[in-house]
This record gives structure tokens, C-alpha cells and sequence, in this order.
């Protein structure tokens, strides 16, 4: 008999959460700039195409307005680059299917198209690490498009709309930065310090130290990452970096932190005085010089992420087709939403998609109960109907930070507004359709992601292992030298804290997957344990912990 026990080389099921799943957490702290954005960004189009009783053009000016809901956490300079290419990406998606739409009116050709279509949006959103909402808005305008009749002389007028909607949305998302430049990186920095300050609170061995520490180290990375891609001048860049670096002491003696101290200045960045500003060392200053030199040097281009997407691209193509095809099969004039749906569902690892899975199904039911109640009020007429949209558009953004599933229940009405702009329609057979293709989309979703399996999942945390080794011996040499210099140092210090961050992730994500063999998961706390001490003494040999406790003064940037 086989032993029971599972070997690294022995592959094993993991448990599917019941419990949780539909939890609601704390709203994001900016919770109301993207809702706010995506009504000053819908509202405008359908407010002129309403007075010019045309509508039915709706769906296209949406493609271009809903992409203001992107990118709302980068700094502007970023964001701008970030919001041009969403636009663009959208605008191209739209042009292929509008073209196959003119083309061809199989429905088989279509959902195929779609399902290849959300596949290539899934990877490269989460290739570019665009953030919320991914790949999910792309695939509802692309998929839906799919099905709207075409002729190739509408086309150039259609993606027009589309074009001129997604520069305003662009100039929608910019204007914030107007009235506060800084505001991205001063939030990001804050997030830091809050959660350097809840690790420093546990004094390193308190209970729930090892998650706090890592959330805490991710924060933290997070945070240097954006100010890496800033382009602001180095004023705000240094002011906001010394605040980090004392983030990083509180990562490495966080028995030496007086977490208050970092809450206070979180507070502070938070608000629209000038940034906090800590006192600075010859140490610190020859740190913030290495996150210059980091900054002008080049970045990792984002399609040397795409091949550990792999399995995921084959998931997402899979399940939407399959959902698709199914929905077909069954008679649902909108197989769409049954492909949207699939495509909602896919996440780092099959237990996360498992939750999401449970979320899109619990809130998309309950949205068609909403769009019930709500149809009756809508149907009073074309203003009506566009003012439910606006107001479902807010409160989709401002609920689904809370939960995927609470977001949804405003989503759901919506989607089904939307599809009313070019004529009403029964309620009945809407509500009954939309909540077929739910299941239908969720069923045959989950079933691909189990079919694909991603076993090299267990390949990835073996390099992130490796990687994490190579970085601490390389610390641990220059920490052995007698006079190393700063810069390489802080290049080898910086290192290392980003691959723990790596690794960390690495293992979350494939601690989640379904049936693979056992992870090092031994291993993988003494390299961690080990790779902290390093950094620790590399901060110490930095002389970063003597400004500690520094007094703060305030340095005059504005936010």
C-alpha cells in the first residue's frame, strides 16, 4: 500500500471554501473616485444621444466611458499612459467584433471569436497588471458587440463614437490630478506606514505577526513601485521615500517602532497638508540616490509575464466557448452572458475562481430580482431609463470593493438596462435568460478551470525559492565585506525584499490550485525566516535604524 501521506511528488485536492465567500469587507479607501469618474464619464454621451433620441448608439459610447474606471490607484503620469491603452485596447476589441458582427452571423463563429477574444484581454490584463476591473468590462463590450447586427458601413461611425467617448473618459480621469498632483503616491505611501504600523504593533511575535509582516512587505513594494513610476520631480519622490524607509525599519525591528508615530503620518499623507518629513541620514540619502538610479533604469517589458499565463489563457478560452456553445444549445438568445459570465470567473488559482464563482452567481441572482423591482420605474420613459443606469452605474463602484457579489446586484440591473436602450423589452424572458446564462456561464467556467489544471504552479515557487537564495547570498556577500558601497547595498537590500515579496505571492497563488503535488511549504518558511534576518542586517548596516526615532518635521509639498 501506498503511504497516505502526501510527498512533494504526490498530487493532492485542495478543499473548495463554503464559508466566507460572501463576507463583506472594509470599502476602499478611494472607493468614490471611480464611481464618481464612471458617472462623469457615461453621463455626458448618453445625456447628448438621449436629446438626440438616438439611444441605440449607447452601447458604443459606453465601450469608450466605461474605461474611465481604470487605473485610478497609478500616479498621473502613469495613468495617463494606462488610460491611453485601455482605450485603446477597448476601441481595437470593438473594431474586430464589430467587423465579424458585418461579416457573419453564426452564432458558433461568434462565440468562438468571443471566447479567443477574452482569453487574449484575461492575459494581457493580467500581463500589464492593469488592476481592477481586468479583463471583465473588455469582455462584456467586446462579447455584446458580437451580437449586434453590423453592416461594414456602420463600422468606421460606430468605433468612432467609441474613440471620442474613451477620450473623454481619459480626461476624466486626469482632472483630479489637477487640483491634487500627488494624491496616488501620498495614498500608496500611506498604506505603507498603516500597514508597517500593524506589524510593528505585534512586536514581531505577537499573534498573526507572519501574515501582518507580509502584507506589510507587499504594501511596501507596492509603494516604492509607484514611485519608481511616478516621473514627478525628485521633491516629492524623496519626501514620500524617506517615509518608506521608515517603513522598512519597521519591517526589520519592529520592536524599535513606535507604530503610532507611522499612523500619525499616514494620517497626514492622507490629508492635504504638506508630506511629513523625516529627518535624513547620510545613509538615507545615499538610499533615495539608489531608488533614482532604480527609477532611470529599464523595467522587465510585461510580455516576459505572459507564459506562467498559460494554463489560465486556456482556461478562459475554454470556459467562455464551452459557456457560450451550452447557451446555445439551450435556446438563450444572448449567449453573451452566459460567456461574460465564464469569463468573470477566472483568478489566480481554482480556489479564488471557486469564490468568484460563488460571488457572480449570489449577486447576479439577486440582481435580476433588483432589475424586477427597478424595471417598472426605468420603462417611464428614455430619461428614466438612462438616470437608473447612472445611478446603478455609482453604486456598482462604490459596493463592490466591499464584495464581488454586492457589486454585482447593481451590475446585474444594469447590464439588463443597457441592452434596453434600443427598445424595451419583456422583463420576464429578460430576468429569465440572464439568470439561465448565470449558470449556465458559471457551471461551464468552473468546469474548464478544473479540467486545466496548472501544474506548473509548484515549477514556479522551486524559481521563487531559487530566487530568494541567490538574493540573500548576495546581500550576505557585500554584508561580509568591510566597507561595502551604499548603492550596491541598497540594489542587493532591495532585491531581496522584492523577491520575498515574490515569493509570498508565488505561494498564494499556488497554495490555491486544485490538484498538484505538495509544496515545500517547510522550506519555504525557513527561506523566508532567513531572507528577513538578511534584510535586518543589511538595514543595520545601513545605519537605517538609528533615525528610528527622529523627530518629524514637514517638508512644503503640496498635495
Amino acid at each position: 500500500m501506498s503511504s497516505a501521506t502526501p510527498t512533494p511528488s504526490t498530487p493532492r485536492a485542495r478543499r473548495l471554501p463554503l464559508t466566507g465567500v460572501l463576507r463583506l469587507g472594509r470599502p476602499s479607501d478611494i472607493w468614490f473616485k471611480p464611481a464618481l469618474s464612471v458617472v462623469a464619464s457615461v453621463a455626458p454621451p448618453n445625456l447628448i444621444l438621449l436629446a438626440l433620441g438616438r439611444l441605440d448608439l449607447a452601447m458604443y459610447t459606453m465601450a469608450g466611458s466605461l474605461c474611465a474606471l481604470y487605473a485610478h490607484n497609478r500616479p498621473y503620469a502613469a495613468r495617463a499612459r494606462a488610460l491611453a491603452q485601455v482605450v485603446l485596447g477597448m476601441v481595437g476589441g470593438l473594431a474586430l467584433c464589430l467587423l465579424t458582427a458585418s461579416l457573419t452571423d453564426d452564432a458558433v463563429v461568434l462565440v468562438t471569436v468571443g471566447a479567443v477574444l477574452a482569453a487574449v484581454q484575461k492575459v494581457v490584463c493580467d500581463a500589464t497588471r492593469i488592476g481592477p476591473p481586468g479583463n471583465v468590462v473588455l469582455t462584456f463590450i467586446s462579447s455584446a458587440s458580437l451580437f449586434v447586427p453590423q453592416t461594414l458601413g456602420q463600422v468606421p461611425g460606430h468605433l468612432a463614437l467609441a474613440l471620442v467617448a474613451g477620450a473623454w473618459a481619459w480626461l476624466v480621469g486626469m482632472a483630479p490630478g489637477l487640483l491634487r498632483p500627488h494624491g496616488p503616491e501620498r495614498r500608496a505611501t500611506a498604506n505603507a506606514l498603516h500597514a508597517a504600523a500593524a506589524y510593528a504593533a505585534t512586536r514581531g511575535t505577537g499573534a498573526g505577526h507572519a501574515r501582518a509582516r507580509a502584507t506589510a512587505a507587499a504594501a511596501v513594494q507596492a509603494a516604492w513601485q509607484t514611485l519608481l513610476s511616478t516621473g514627478a520631480r525628485a521633491t516629492p519622490r524623496h519626501a514620500l521615500g524617506r517615509l518608506l524607509v521608515r517603513a522598512e525599519v519597521a519591517l526589520s525591528a519592529p520592536a524599535d517602532t513606535e507604530p503610532e508615530r507611522l499612523r500619525v503620518w499616514a494620517r497626514q499623507l492622507c490629508g492635504r497638508g504638506p508630506i511629513p518629513r523625516a529627518a535624513e541620514s547620510r545613509a538615507g540619502a545615499d538610499e533615495l540616490l539608489g531608488v533614482d538610479a532604480e527609477a532611470g533604469a529599464p523595467h522587465r517589458p510585461w510580455w516576459s509575464r505572459l507564459r506562467p499565463l498559460a494554463p489560465i489563457a486556456v482556461r478562459t478560452a475554454l470556459g467562455c466557448a464551452l459557456a457560450g456553445y451550452v447557451s446555445l444549445a439551450l435556446g438563450v438568445g444572448r449567449p453573451y452572458w452566459a460567456l461574460v459570465t465564464a469569463a468573470s470567473l477566472y483568478q489566480a488559482n481554482i480556489t479564488l475562481t471557486w469564490s468568484r464563482g460563488v460571488q457572480r452567481v449570489v449577486g447576479n441572482l439577486v440582481g435580476v430580482l433588483a432589475f424586477a423591482a427597478i424595471a417598472p420605474l426605468a420603462h417611464l420613459g428614455a430619461a428614466a431609463l438612462v438616470l437608473c443606469c447612472l445611478a446603478l452605474n455609482f453604486g456598482a463602484e462604490a459596493l463592490i470593493g466591499r464584495n464581488y457579489w454586492l457589486g454585482s446586484v447593481c451590475v446585474t440591473p444594469m447590464a439588463l438596462l443597457i441592452t434596453e436602450f434600443a427598445g424595451y423589452q419583456q422583463p420576464g424572458e429578460l430576468i429569465t435568460q440572464r439568470a439561465l446564462d448565470t449558470l449556465v456561464g458559471a457551471l461551464a467556467g468552473f468546469a474548464a478551470a478544473v479540467a486545466v489544471t496548472n501544474r506548473r504552479a509548484g515549477d514556479r515557487v522551486e524559481h521563487a525559492l531559487t530566487a530568494v537564495d541567490r538574493a540573500r547570498e548576495q546581500a550576505a556577500r557585500l554584508l561580509a565585506e568591510a566597507r561595502p558601497a551604499p548603492a550596491a547595498l541598497e540594489s542587493a537590500r532591495r532585491g531581496l525584499a522584492a523577491t520575498l515579496v515574490e515569493l509570498r505571492a508565488t505561494v498564494d497563488a499556488a497554495s490555491g490550485e486544485w490538484w498538484q503535488r505538495a509544496l515545500p511549504h517547510e522550506r519555504v518558511v525557513l527561506t523566508e525566516q532567513s531572507g528577513h534576518r538578511t534584510l535586518a542586517a543589511t538595514a543595520r548596516r545601513q545605519g537605517l535604524h538609528t533615525r528610528a526615532g527622529t523627530d518629524m518635521t514637514t517638508e512644503d509639498v503640496r498635495p
